[in-house]
C-alpha cells in the first residue's frame, strides 16, 4: 500500500502558521530524516525557545510514524509530512520556516536556513540575502564543512569523485598541488579545479551542474562552510538523529560528534556507490547492493553517474528512485509498490519503497511502471 496518498494539512502561509505557533502553549515539531527538514526544524524550534514556548522536536525516518503519546497545541510537519500534524511544511520547508520566523517578529538563523536550502537544493533569494547581510560571503574551493581538505574530499557527500570515500586516496589526487597548511584563495582556486575535472570526467552532462553548486561555497557558521554544513545535515538527520536535533538546535558540544557521524554516512554511501551492480536499460538506470543509505547513493547516482534519467537504486527491503528530467518518479515507485504489496514515500522527482519481495520483483514492477 502506499504512504504517498494520506491525506495531509494544507501548507499554511507563513503568517497563519506564526498565528498559529504564537496561540500555542506546546508545539511539536516533526522533522522528516532530510538536511532541509532539519534545519527547518531547527529555525522554527530556536524562534519557539525564544519566546518560551516549549516545544519537542524529533526526526522521523521513512515509513515510520511519529510517536503521538505526547498532546501538543500545534504539530508541524518538516518535509513530506505525516497524517497527525496540524501543519505541513513540504515544498521548500526551510525557506517557509524562515519566512515563519519573521512573521513572528522574530530574526531567524540566516545561516542555518541557508544550509537547509543549499540540503534541499532550494536555495531562496532572501534567505541568501538574509545570510549575505550577516557577513556570510563566498570564497573559491570545495563546499565541505572542515578545513582538512583531504577531509573533505574524501566524505563529502556532494560530491563523487574517485577518491570520494577513502582519505588516502584524496590526499594522493591532492598531493600534486602541493597544497601549504593554510591554504590562499588561488590554492583553492586549483583544488576546485582538480576535482571539478575528476568529478565531470566520464560523467552524465548534468554532473557538471550538480558540481558547481559544491563549488564556490559561502564560507562561515559553525562549519568551514555553509555547504559543508548543509551536509553535515543531511548526513545527521539519517544516520544519527538525535545529534542531528542538538546541531539544528544549535547546541555546543555536537560537532565532533555531527562530524563522525558525516564521515560514517559518506563512507557507507561512497562506498555503495563503487560497489553496487548496475544495469541500464531504455530510461532507466538500476544499482543494486548490500545494504546502504538508498537514499543518498540514489542522489550520488542520478547526480554523477547514471547514463539515464531516472535512477533506481535498490537493496534487500528498500529502494529508493530519482529523476533528473522532472518527471514525475514519486508515482512511477508508487505503482511499482502497489503492484508488489509494498509502501512508498515521497513526492515529484524522488521517492522510497519499503517492500517484502525478492529485490528483482520490485525492480521488474518498477521497470514496467516508467
Amino acid at each position: 500500500m502506499s504512504a504517498t496518498g494520506r491525506d495531509q494539512a494544507p501548507a499554511p502561509s507563513p503568517s497563519d502558521l506564526a498565528a498559529s505557533l504564537e496561540r500555542a502553549a506546546f508545539v511539536r515539531l516533526v522533522s522528516d530524516a532530510t538536511g532541509e527538514a532539519l534545519a527547518a526544524t531547527g529555525v522554527l524550534a530556536r524562534a519557539l525557545a525564544a519566546d518560551d514556548t516549549p516545544f519537542q522536536a524529533s526526526v522521523v525516518a521513512p515509513f515510520a510514524d511519529p510517536d503521538r503519546t505526547t498532546e501538543a497545541d500545534v504539530t508541524v510537519a518538516l518535509g513530506v509530512g505525516h497524517g497527525s500534524a496540524d501543519h505541513t511544511l513540504s515544498a521548500t520547508p526551510a525557506a517557509t520556516a524562515f519566512a515563519v520566523v519573521r512573521a513572528l517578529g522574530a530574526d531567524p538563523d540566516p545561516v542555518l536556513a541557508l544550509a537547509g536550502t543549499v540540503a534541499g537544493g532550494n536555495v531562496d533569494g532572501t534567505v541568501t540575502d538574509a545570510a549575505e547581510r550577516a557577513g556570510i560571503d563566498r570564497r573559491p574551493g570545495l563546499a565541505v564543512p572542515v578545513a582538512d581538505i583531504a577531509d573533505g574530499l574524501a566524505h563529502s557527500t556532494r560530491l563523487s569523485a574517485p577518491s570520494s570515500g577513502d582519505i588516502e586516496a584524496a590526499r594522493t589526487a591532492l598531493a600534486g598541488l602541493d597544497l601549504p597548511a593554510d591554504p590562499t584563495a588561488d590554492d583553492r582556486r586549483r583544488v576546485a579545479s582538480l576535482v571539478a575535472l575528476a568529478v565531470t570526467a566520464d560523467a552524465p552532462e548534468r554532473a557538471t551542474e550538480t558540481v558547481a553548486a559544491a563549488l564556490h561555497p559561502y564560507a562561515g557558521g559553525p562549519f568551514e562552510t555553509v555547504g559543508g554544513y548543509a551536509d553535515v545535515l543531511d548526513a545527521v538527520a539519517r544516520e544519527a538523529p538525535g545529534t542531528g536535533i542538538a546541531l539544528a538546535l544549535g547546541h555546543e558540544g555536537v560537532r565532533e560528534n555531527a562530524l563522525s557521524a558525516w564521515r560514517t554516512h559518506a563512507r557507507h554511501a561512497h562506498g555503495a556507490v563503487a560497489n553496487a551492480t548496475t544495469g541500464r536499460y531504455d530510461g532507466l538506470f538500476v544499482a543494486r547492493g548490500d545494504e546502504m543509505p538508498v537514499g543518498t547513493v540514489a542522489r550520488l547516482v542520478a547526480d554523477f553517474h547514471a547514463p539515464e534519467p531516472v535512477t533506481l537504486v535498490v537493496t534487500d527491503g528498500e529502494a529508493a528512485a530519482r529523476a533528473t528530467d522532472g518527471r514525475d518518479v514519486a508515482a512511477t515507485m508508487r505503482a511499482a509498490t502497489d503492484a508488489v504489496g509494498g509502501s512508498t514515500v515521497g513526492t515529484g522527482e524522488r521517492a522510497r519503497a519499503r517492500f517484502d519481495v525478492p529485490t528483482s520483483d520490485l525492480i521488474e514492477a518498477f521497470r514496467e511502471a516508467v
